[in-house]
């Protein structure tokens, strides 16, 4: 290899325009595989890893930790070590006096959310990509579609890829009676059919994996695939805690400890977070929301769970990605998934892999979207 790759500060989410430079986790002459680890980043939203892009030797760091870098900012360059030092300095050069920050560029701004009514409610969502099949993202109870901000770029690249608020959540209205799986399930559907999207592919997260097997359930023909990232539905045994502990937290204090359930590394959770969380937490009707939501998909404690054998009958192509180290739905109930499913443990990650290991799942969800 004798190219020189630049490495740049990511763009993890619509309003992302910069990003704080917390620990160098690869040293300068360290030789690098595609994927692996380089760089601590914190966002607004959250703290993420910044993963290599190519393999091959870590030839500069150009950024100091506590720095903060505009998004595709040069943060540290990868070459062949045959490289000479002159044409790395020479490349940085060119790179920085070219380099144009993302505001004052001629490209478009990224969409940011939309809505569409449907059966009566105002659903909020995102999407990215212009050609390809559709890919549906489903987040988890309390989540919303920003939980997507490490996915959807990646997907986008070869399919059409939305991101919705559930019913209750995000941008989306907070009524959500009856508030029943059937009725989230039916959302879904109405949601593809006002799209013309004839059939999609769905990957669901904890409870999104549960909406998208009920959905695929009432109407097969609509979903192409099912990608389910630690989902609810395989069983009833869970951490009550976090459900409980997220409805009923109303401050920092409380809150922080259970939105820490959601990964293996509790440093992920930020204080913007928390407070982005919070204060989602405080609009109208979100309370009442998630209590219903609640009783019904959790009801005392355990998951409302689908008949699995029904699903496998289906015979949908299904994966089934999961955290060895989930703290909320335990990582053995992968086992339970229907006998044709692709399992795969993603090490190091929480309840929340798409977030904590996005390269590995982006990985895994992108060989399965192919028919790999």
């Amino acid at each position: 290899m004798t190219e020189i790759h630049p490495v740049g500060m990511p763009k993890w989410g619509l309003s992302m325009t910069k990003g704080q430079i917390i620990d160098w986790i690869a040293e300068v002459g360290d030789e690098i595989a595609a994927g692996d680890d380089l760089v601590e980043i914190e966002t607004e939203k959250i703290n993420g890893v910044l993963e290599s892009p190519v393999g091959g030797v870590l030839r500069r760091r150009l950024v100091e930790k506590g720095s903060w870098v505009p998004v595709s900012g040069l943060v540290a360059v990868i070459a062949d070590p045959s490289v000479p030092e002159e044409e790395i300095d020479r490349f940085v050069e060119e790179y920085r006096a070219s380099w144009v920050p993302e505001e004052e560029g001629e490209e478009p701004a990224e969409a940011g959310p939309e809505t569409v009514e449907v059966g009566g409610r105002t659903i909020s969502y995102v999407r990215q990509g212009e050609s390809g099949d559709a890919v549906v993202l489903l987040h988890g109870f309390g989540g919303d579609l920003g939980n997507w901000l490490f996915t959807m770029p990646a997907l986008a690249e070869r399919h059409r890829v939305y991101a919705l608020d559930l019913p209750g959540h995000g941008g989306s209205d907070k009524s959500v009676e009856p508030g029943d799986l059937n009725s989230l399930a039916r959302t879904l559907l109405g949601f593809l059919a006002v799209h013309g999207i004839d059939r999609a592919h769905l990957v669901g997260h904890s409870m999104g994996g549960l909406v998208a097997m009920a959905a695929a359930l009432r109407d097969p023909r609509c979903v192409a695939s099912l990608a389910l990232i630690a989902t609810a539905g395989f069983g009833t045994e869970m951490n009550a805690a976090y459900i409980d502990g997220f409805v009923r937290a109303t401050g920092r204090r409380d809150l922080t400890p259970v939105l820490r359930l959601l990964f293996a590394d509790p440093d992920a959770v930020t204080r913007r977070l928390v407070d982005d969380v919070l204060k989602y937490k405080r609009l109208d009707g979100v309370d009442a929301a998630l209590r219903l939501l609640a009783g019904e998909l959790f009801p005392g404690g355990a998951q409302r769970h689908v008949p699995v054998d029904e699903v496998a009958r289906l015979e949908i192509p299904t994966l089934v990605l999961w955290g060895d180290r989930d703290q909320i739905i335990p990582p053995s109930h992968a086992s339970r998934a229907p006998a044709h499913a692709r399992i795969d443990l993603i090490e190091g990650a929480g309840h929340s892999p798409h977030i904590e290991k996005p390269a590995d799942v982006n990985r895994l969800l992108a060989s399965f979207l192919a028919g790999e």
